[in-house]
Parts: C-alpha cells; structure tokens; sequence
C-alpha cells in the first residue's frame, strides 16, 4: 500500500514578477509541503527575496496565481486575505525589530495588533515566545541596540512565533552568525519544527544550513525553479550554477560535515 502524496501548503504556477522593465520571475512553479523544511536557494538577483515577499503579500506579481492553504491569495478580498496572511510568521533577513521598542514590545505588538490582546496579556505570551526563541528572561527587556546579531535574530524568531503560524519564512536567518550560533540556530529551528508543526520556506546561502535541516532544495535559476528535489537529488542536477555551487570546495565541506557531525555540537 503507498503512502498518500504530501499535502501541498503553497501552490505557486506560472509567477511573473517585474519591476519596470525589469523581470525578476518568468512562469515559476513551485510547491511547499506541509510539514517540510525547503530551502530556497539561487545566486544574488535571482528573486529569492522578492518570492519570500510576493507569497507573503509583500509585493504584488504581475501574473501567475499563488495558493496558500488552497487559497488563491491574489484574488481573495483584502480583509480575508489579510486572515489568511496572518497564518504566517516572518523572519527577515537583518531582523526588522523596531529599535525603540524592546523585545518584549516587539514580540507582543504583533499580538495586540492583529490578535487584539490586551497589553498584559500580549506581554505575557510574548515571554512565552522568547523562550521558546531560546533568549533568556532578561532579554525582554532590552532593546535591539544591546543585542548580538544571535540574540537579534532570536528575538525575531520570537516575534515571528507570536501568533503561532502554520507557515515560517526565514530569509537568510544565520547570515552574520558565527558557525557556532549558526549551528545552534539551525538546531532551534529543527526542534521547533518537531514540537510546533508548521512549514519552513527557508532562503539561504548556508551550505551547512541547507545539508542540516533540509527535507527538499528548490534551486531559482534563469527567472524560475529548475528544480525543487531532495538534496541528493538536486546534487545530480545538470545546471552549471547548481554543479558549481554543491561540488564546490565549500559544498563538499559541507556535505562531510553533514555525514559525520561533531560529537561536540550543542543543542539550542
């Protein structure tokens, strides 16, 4: 008996986007399955940003249809679509944390905003969420201006948790990380997944990021997805761009790494 076919969460087909003359995407499809971990990867200008922001209602497509927990979000009305929007949880790649606002403050605005709690009540949740980000206590009460680069990107998970999403986008989440707070983050991520259940759409340039914790690899190339595949998959795909990136020096590192992890490594 075969196992029933992964649910997709995300149905993207025929996608254009442009600014001006200019065109970022030209006919791209692409599916996320609920549950999974993809890492999205391509070289700089091929629109992995600008995908993140046209799925998540960002930016606007010139064609093509996005659906979103079966959904087309593109024709929705815009109260409705914003419902659905709110199924999400962002992480942009420097943070986007409101500088005169704390932690805590940035992690309960999404709560009172959108989900119409209290102050208290919203602060309350809201350390629940900067400890699952893996902050201490303490953190709450700082502002971004006194945190790590680490601590910045953890206190953005927390705030992109708030509202306990189906669906988390990260965009590029340990660029600027040391390979140690790298590492740690990438395990976060992991154990979230497991305990929360929700789906990742992950852009990176991390090799190590993307041999770790990835179940499927969507390479953007030549304005759209040549291939969206498991890693050992994607390895074997005959693209000059996607040879060079995972048998380059760096991506056979990676791939070693991967295969015999440190003894050492430590959890969140």
């Amino acid at each position: 008996m075969t196992a029933p076919a992964p649910r997709n969460i995300i149905e993207i087909r025929g996608l254009c986007t442009r600014f001006g003359s200019h065109v970022v995407h030209d006919g791209l499809d692409m599916d996320v399955r609920q549950g999974e971990i993809l890492s999205v990867v391509g070289g700089s200008g091929s629109g992995k940003s600008v995908l993140l922001r046209t799925i998540t209602g960002l930016n606007r497509a010139a064609a093509g249809g996005v659906r979103v927990f079966g959904k087309d979000l593109f024709a929705l009305p815009d109260a409705e679509r914003r419902g659905e929007e709110r199924r999400f949880g962002v992480l942009f790649q420097r943070g986007a944390l409101f500088s005169s606002l704390t932690v805590t403050e940035n992690v309960a605005l999404p709560l009172m905003e959108h989900a119409g709690l209290a102050r208290a009540q919203a602060e309350r949740i809201a350390a629940t969420k900067i400890a699952l980000a893996g902050l201490p206590a303490k953190a709450g009460a700082d502002y971004p201006a006194d945190l790590s680069g680490g601590m910045i990107k953890r206190a953005a998970l927390a705030r992109a948790l708030a509202l306990d999403p189906d669906m988390l986008f990260l965009d590029e989440p340990t660029a600027g990380l040391d390979p140690i707070g790298a590492a740690a983050f990438d395990q976060l991520i992991l154990t979230l997944r497991a305990a929360l259940g929700f789906t990742v759409f992950l852009i990176t340039h991390d090799l190590d990021t993307i041999y770790t914790i990835s179940d499927r690899v969507a390479v953007l190339a030549h304005k759209h997805v040549v291939i969206n595949d498991t890693l050992q998959q994607v390895e074997q795909f005959d693209d000059p761009w996607v040879q060079a990136y995972f048998h380059g020096p760096r991506g056979r590192a990676a791939s070693r790494a991967a295969a015999h992890p440190s003894p050492f490594a430590e959890n969140p």
